[in-house]
């Protein structure tokens, strides 16, 4: 469900009420407490009075313990990066930023969520949401004129800016008359932006502040997206490809932790913590580090923990990663680091050994490097801070002395892969002419192709022992883990 914004104390509580009938009355629950951060809203008489009278608990976390309420405060965060790379996207003003809210909230409920397996919209509608009708927020719209002199011109060209809850259509905002409106009818721009003269019609100024006028008029023809010319955006934008659809969009919307707090707070606290603990026995096993006493002079390379939930070909969390990266925007060119190039395998490689595979009918496995990048040495003199939730008690004064590459340095990637190149040929495996990162072994009548994608493996052959043997010399060479018949590899679903 989807609410307005409330601005003020009032607002709020009169909101509250409104979403408790609703609550009742459409999914037949009850509201049993409502924990707020002491905010003065939630503590005027009226209002406590008013939850008292129908029996909700009020929880109030103590100050600065913002975590005590981490599904709503990540929740909050989530749609503010949201709100706010919405308006980044679009020229319109800061005044629109309500009907950027209401859109990313929609947007959210109709998302998957990692901890249950329907999206919220769903679970309150009882059905699956409909993705066919979204559109991209503050494009540019041809909106149908239903009055006007016949003379006039037949569309104006207007900014799609949310999505009405009383009425199907789309709310628009004219700038030529100031006002936002509802209209199905309507020739979406989503693929390009206006030109220069383009612009100059839809340029939207200020005006004493005050929000845009809202008229109720509806429209109710059909909506067309017919073909248009591309138009070029003035800056660089990264957008997910249409080809991605729906998951491009929830790969967005993570709520991976940022921090070390953040992990200790989170709801998968425990799991985090282990998988931290399998980072530092990894660094450990591998000697990547000595602590000394921090040198004169020299100023340490930072560190931070980065975590990922990592999620299967249905979206499904397989494992929690955290892994120990340095801040390498800090190394100092020609002093702690040389060259820094290192390839992945082409994705149309990857392809065309996929196609070869099925068409032979080739085995196909997958392994996967743990801590890939701990396998590469480091040639430059480089001192690291110990990491955050692990410093040696009774050396905590102390720095780490890289001897080995971690995620995060500038040259650890090309480390990585110089050490692998140098062992995968030397097992008489040899290299692609157009692609470093694939490699071919011929023994008699079978074949064996490897493809490298940072620290991912795929083996492809005609022979199921040969590929064992060399899963098995693999692991002699490197920490492995075995994946079986590759099923789904770089968002490619086998």
């Amino acid at each position: 469900m989807t609410k307005k914004p409330f601005v003020g104390q009032s607002a709020i509580a009169k909101g509250f009420k409104e979403y408790r009938l609703e609550v009742e009355n459409q999914i037949n629950r009850k509201i049993k407490a409502l924990r707020s951060d002491r905010g003065g809203e939630y503590l005027s008489g009226e209002f406590i009075d008013y939850l008292k009278e129908n029996e909700i608990l009020s929880q109030w976390t103590p100050p600065g313990t913002p975590q005590l309420n981490g599904v709503a405060e990540r929740r909050n965060r989530t749609l503010l990066d949201m709100v706010r790379s919405m308006m980044n996207f679009t020229e319109l003003p800061p005044s629109f930023w309500r009907h950027a809210l209401e859109t990313a909230v929609k947007l959210l409920n109709i998302s998957p969520s990692k901890s249950i397996p329907q999206t919220p919209y769903e679970i309150w509608h009882g059905k699956p949401a409909s993705y066919k009708y979204l559109r991209v927020w503050g494009s540019l719209a041809y909106v149908k004129r239903l009055v006007g002199d016949k003379l006039d011109s037949r569309s104006s060209l207007c900014r799609f800016v949310g999505y009405p809850k009383e009425t199907a259509g789309y709310y628009f905002y004219d700038p030529t008359e100031q006002k936002v409106f509802v209209s199905r009818n309507a020739v979406f721009l989503e693929k390009g932006f206006p030109s220069d003269n383009q612009r100059d019609k839809v340029l939207i100024k200020e005006s004493s502040g005050e929000p845009p006028h809202y008229s109720t008029t509806s429209f109710e023809p059909t909506v067309h997206t017919g073909s248009v010319p591309i138009l070029r955006r003035l800056t660089r934008e990264s957008r997910v490809p249409e080809r991605y659809g729906f998951v491009g969009l929830t790969s967005q919307l993570d709520n991976d932790p940022k921090m070390y707090g953040e992990a200790m707070s989170d709801i998968d606290s425990d799991k985090w913590l282990e998988a931290m603990k399998f980072e530092m026995d990894s660094m450990g096993s591998n000697e990547v580090w000595t602590l000394v006493d921090p040198p004169k002079c020299v100023r340490p390379v930072g560190c931070k923990w980065v975590y990922k939930r990592k999620l299967g070909a249905n979206g499904e969390v397989t494992a929690f990663k955290a892994r120990l990266v340095g801040n390498g925007y800090t190394q100092r060119p020609g002093v702690d680091f040389e060259e820094t190039y290192s390839p992945v395998a082409m994705a149309k490689s990857i392809r065309i050994l996929l196609a070869i595979a099925v068409w032979y009918d080739y085995e196909i496995w997958q392994m996967d490097v743990k801590t890939a990048f701990l396998n590469g040495f480091v040639v430059e003199e480089i001192f690291m801070d110990q990491p955050e939730g692990f410093t040696t008690v009774g050396e905590e004064q102390k720095v780490c002395r890289l001897q080995r590459s971690i995620y995060g340095l500038k040259q650890a990637s090309r480390s990585w892969n110089t050490r692998f190149d140098e062992v995968i040929q030397g097992y008489d495996f040899v290299k692609n002419v157009y692609d470093s990162c694939v490699y071919k072994k011929i023994s008699g009548s079978s074949v064996a192709y490897l493809v490298l994608y940072v620290d991912d493996l795929l083996l492809i052959g005609n022979d199921g022992k040969m590929l064992g043997d060399i899963k098995a010399w693999l692991s002699t060479q490197f920490s492995m883990k075995d994946m079986g018949v590759a099923s789904y590899i770089l968002g490619i679903k086998i």
